[in-house]
């Protein structure tokens, strides 16, 4: 049964709630079907039925046992959409989407994430902050799921992600091209108030329980920590993706 739970989890062809679906929709992604709760006549339920028949989508009304029953979030808010699957970039179309906004590269390398909820507030904090991508690795990671989807407030749908084999492999390659990649570590010696985010920049964040791996910490250019004054030592992934972004996005501004 856990095995059957994981697997309808990621999915990757369903997302739910108001603002990804209309997010979807927004961002041209190819929407099949979209269920909505029968004899609801909410505004922005009719706005999005009405936004998926001028996509050409099927829209269905269904009740609301039915949409809890195809609920992988728990949180549809009336509407379940039917879509093609998630489609990854490459590495390097997320290097050509920074050079075709005249801007240096600002991305975030997930190493271990296997929390949907984390995955999917970092894919919405770089689209609120505007970098340009996030890297994670095909295998040990939460990937484009409907959990993801819904976290991300359909950030996901304008935000470009790249599914890797190795990431230490890809870490080289972007040292290659000019990448400065920093690795988020609580133990390092420099803070990420002193660092340099203006150069062309990747934050590797690693899970919450174990931190980067070793072999990707090896081939970081440096580590750069958050200064903690309470008693914890360490936050969330996605808040401590959310400072470094932030940082880097305030450090670019003021030049």
């Amino acid at each position: 049964m856990e095995c059957i739970e994981k697997h309808i989890e990621e999915r990757d062809d369903i997302i739910e709630g108001r603002n990804t679906v209309i997010e979807a929709l927004r961002a041209g992604v190819s929407v099949d079907k979209v269920f909505i709760a029968r004899g609801d006549t909410d505004k922005t339920l009719r706005h999005i039925a009405s936004k998926a028949r001028d996509a050409a989508a099927v829209v269905v009304e269904v009740d609301k046992r039915k949409l809890d029953q195809m609920s992988v979030t728990h949180s549809h808010q009336g509407v379940i959409a039917m879509v093609a699957s998630a489609e990854y970039v490459s590495v390097s179309q997320i290097l050509d989407i920074a050079e075709s906004k005249g801007e240096k590269p600002l991305i975030v390398i997930c190493d271990g994430i296997s929390d949907p909820h984390n995955l999917g507030a970092i894919i919405r904090t770089c689209e609120a902050v505007s970098a340009h991508g996030v890297i994670i690795p095909k295998r040990r990671s939460a990937g484009l799921s409907a959990i993801v989807a819904k976290t991300s407030g359909g950030a996901v749908f304008h935000t470009a992600v790249a599914r890797v084999a190795n990431l230490s492999a890809t870490i080289k390659e972007l040292k290659s091209k000019g990448v400065w990649v920093v690795g988020a570590a609580a133990d390092a010696d420099t803070t990420v108030w002193e660092a340099d985010f203006t150069v062309p920049t990747a934050f590797v964040i690693g899970s919450e329980g174990s931190g980067i791996g070793r072999l990707v910490g090896e081939v970081c250019d440096y580590k750069a920590k958050i200064p903690m004054e309470g008693k914890l030592s360490s936050l969330n992934a996605s808040v401590s993706a959310a400072i470094f972004l932030f940082e880097a996005r305030r450090q670019r501004l003021s030049r």
